[in-house]
């Protein structure tokens, strides 16, 4: 068993604008806090594994394809592998837990792991990535 500690707080990204740090990554999901700060923009692409979003604070809109949705604290999102998706009209401080099934950037082909690898390192700035918790940091990347 392990104690996630300060997944899915708020932690302000700074200049950066969005943050998104990995907390826990076994081979089999991942774990981490994505913090969209009021009027801040969702730049991210679609992913190679399902994911679900917890909002634990904040309120926004979320976008697919096929659904708007607002959203606010308490609100559970599915989101398929490969579905386009994003947060809009992002009203108050916006804080998402994360979790991966698999684990992030696990589904990329083998040619794109290591640059996967080299952002997720990059974004994680002191979390751990070798199984273990780290303090939610959603500070600029």
């Amino acid at each position: 068993m392990e104690i996630i500690e300060g997944a899915g707080v708020w932690k302000h990204p700074g200049e950066a604008g969005n943050d998104w740090i990995e907390q826990l990554r076994t081979s089999d999901l991942s774990v981490g806090t994505y913090c969209i700060p009021v009027g801040g923009r969702d730049a991210q692409s679609p992913h190679t594994e399902d994911e679900i979003y917890v909002v634990t604070a904040g309120r926004a809109t979320i976008e697919t394809p096929g659904r708007t949705a607002e959203v606010g604290p308490g609100a559970v999102i599915f989101v398929p592998a490969g579905e386009e998706h994003r947060f809009t009209e992002v009203a108050e401080d916006l804080v998402l837990l994360v979790v991966f099934g698999p684990a992030y950037g696990s589904r990329l082909p083998t040619h794109q792991r290591s640059g996967a690898a080299d952002r997720r390192t990059a974004l994680q700035r002191g979390a751990s990535s070798s199984g273990t918790s780290g303090e939610a940091k959603c500070k600029g990347t």
